[in-house]
């Protein structure tokens, strides 16, 4: 289609074949690119994107088929799109193709017509893809959407060791009241790119996001060394940054922000929850509970980052950590070493 023209990756091992097809290709409106073997191709493939492979079977030094597999157990190329032209013939051999893979298979000599056809509908197939894909990568984050793509969408959950993170903005009714809605707004979008900068680097991924606070998971859903230690340094880079904005705020006349972190490290029950229609990726269990008491009880005893024993005893430097009080959070039967940063 002219007006959704792609780029196409012809291999044949037959040079005739080659300018015959990136001619064809050509005429059509899209852009050709040429390898003479497989392993040719899969060096090309990696080193720039194509929008379709074009692939013939017979080849010296590295096979269509070979090509196939190789494409299926890569996670960055197993989504191009495949259309096999060969003159192989026989039934199984086209089967092995579609189950290796190929999204469609065009007889040789190749009919100018059905390849256009064939050509439109995959580039059509690869534009939807890339748009769920670009939603996706919107509205999750790396490390979620890349648990989707490897392990696919389930509702439920399993158990497992993390760090949970929740922070939120000291006063933040009060500050609001004094300031228009699209200055609200702004502030709220500037404290979560600090927040998201803040968790990503060490690691986390921000799971929840309410008003003027939000839930960060470390070692979910993959696992991290020392998550405990990922945690505390994102609230402290959150820190550092929230000083820095703070001295351009008080320039302009602004309010200071003040922010609170709660963070608790032991097992989770980590998954989507919703339904199938819309669901998200969480965490669930009495570690989130203790994290989210924590963050509340900053309020109380006027610190900005408190966590529990479980996170103290992960830390690698253990000298800037004050040991508080005990307490008895509700909902939790026993009292509850907490430790300051």
């Amino acid at each position: 289609m002219r007006d959704m023209p792609g780029r196409l990756l012809i291999v044949d091992d037959n040079k005739v074949n080659r300018l015959l097809m990136s001619r064809s290709v050509e005429q059509l409106g899209h852009t050709a690119a040429v390898a003479e073997n497989g392993r040719i191709a899969m060096e090309m493939l990696r080193a720039r994107s194509y929008d379709i492979l074009l692939l013939d079977i017979e080849m010296p030094e590295m096979d269509g088929f070979e090509v196939l597999e190789a494409l299926k157990v890569d996670p960055k190329l197993r989504d191009l799109p495949v259309i096999v032209t060969s003159s192989v013939e026989g039934l199984d051999n086209i089967v092995r193709c579609i189950e290796l893979g190929a999204d469609d298979y065009i007889p040789k000599p190749v009919n100018k017509v059905l390849l256009n056809a064939r050509v439109s509908a995959s580039l059509e197939r690869k534009r939807l893809y890339d748009e769920q894909k670009k939603l996706l990568d919107r509205f999750a984050t790396v490390e979620v959407a890349q648990h989707l793509s490897e392990g696919g969408f389930t509702i439920g959950g399993q158990r497992l060791d993390a760090t949970i993170l929740f922070c939120d903005i000291r006063d933040f009714t009060s500050m609001s009241e004094a300031m228009t809605p699209e200055a609200t707004i702004d502030l709220i979008n500037t404290f979560y790119t600090l927040m998201f900068d803040a968790v990503s680097s060490q690691g986390g991924i921000v799971s929840l996001m309410v008003g003027d606070g939000l839930m960060a998971l470390f070692g979910a859903p993959r696992p991290i060394e020392n998550s405990a230690q990922c945690a505390l340094a994102a609230a402290q880079d959150m820190l550092l940054m929230t000083a820095a904005l703070n001295e351009e705020r008080v320039i302009v006349g602004e309010a200071e922000l003040r922010i609170g972190f709660g963070i608790a490290t032991g097992e989770v029950v980590a998954g989507y929850t919703g339904t199938d229609d819309r669901a998200t990726y969480t965490c669930i269990g009495k570690t989130v509970n203790l994290a989210a008491r924590l963050e509340a009880h900053t309020k109380i005893v006027d610190r900005s980052v408190l966590f529990d024993e479980a996170t103290f005893a992960g830390l690698t430097d253990q000298s800037s950590c004050t040991s508080m009080p005990e307490v008895r959070f509700k909902g939790f039967s026993d009292a509850m070493r907490v430790f300051a940063l």
